[in-house]
């Protein structure tokens, strides 16, 4: 699939929704990755906000969180929210917790700090019921492959994981492989 590009006599999939993206704990909202996939959702016709979060614990996030997706504007059900690490984390909480969203865009989700694999972050994977994108490095020190996938057993909502060969946590120079899965998966998810 082309990003960008609504398949052929699909009408225009993305427009009406909206996209609330944030970085990783040690980053900006002009992250990259996050970049690239705000140029190709935007294209697409969906909304995209990068926004900031608080630092510190993921918990006293989650207002923000919800903060920065209700000034998007749009209905409940038509913003998909997340982001890259702990921006992903705490979003997926604000979801858990009742904040309306349309799914789920969850990059290089921190299943657990890099070598405390007993430390695992899913205390509220039981509570996600909208559809949820996992996008993660085959080489992720957040978590392997074979841990994530025993970790989205948890989520009762539809969920869709891409791996990206060689990438780690921070998945350097792959942008574009990032934002074409997350395009690909939100054109699927709104053109229902």
């Amino acid at each position: 699939m082309t990003a960008g590009r609504p398949r052929k006599g699909s009408g225009a999939p993305g427009r009406g929704y909206g996209l609330v993206l944030a970085p990783g704990a040690s980053a900006g909202p002009d992250q990259p990755a996050l970049i690239a996939i705000d140029r190709a959702a935007s294209a697409l016709g969906v909304k995209v906000a990068r926004v900031a979060l608080p630092k510190g614990k993921a918990e006293r996030a989650v207002p923000r969180a919800t903060e920065q997706v209700k000034a998007l504007g749009l209905p409940d059900g038509k913003v998909f929210s997340g982001g890259r690490s702990f921006g992903g984390r705490v979003f997926s909480m604000a979801v858990a917790d009742g904040l309306p969203a349309a799914g789920l865009v969850l990059l290089s989700y921190p299943l657990h700090p890099p070598g405390k694999p007993d430390q695992l972050r899913t205390d509220h994977f039981g509570q996600l019921k909208v559809p949820c994108l996992f996008v993660s490095g085959t080489r992720d020190a957040f978590g392997t492959p074979e841990e994530l996938e025993r970790a989205v057993a948890l989520i009762p909502g539809p969920v869709t994981q891409v791996w990206v060969d060689g990438g780690d946590h921070g998945m350097r120079g792959k942008d574009d492989v990032v934002a074409e899965a997350v395009v690909g998966w939100l054109s699927d998810n709104t053109n229902a």
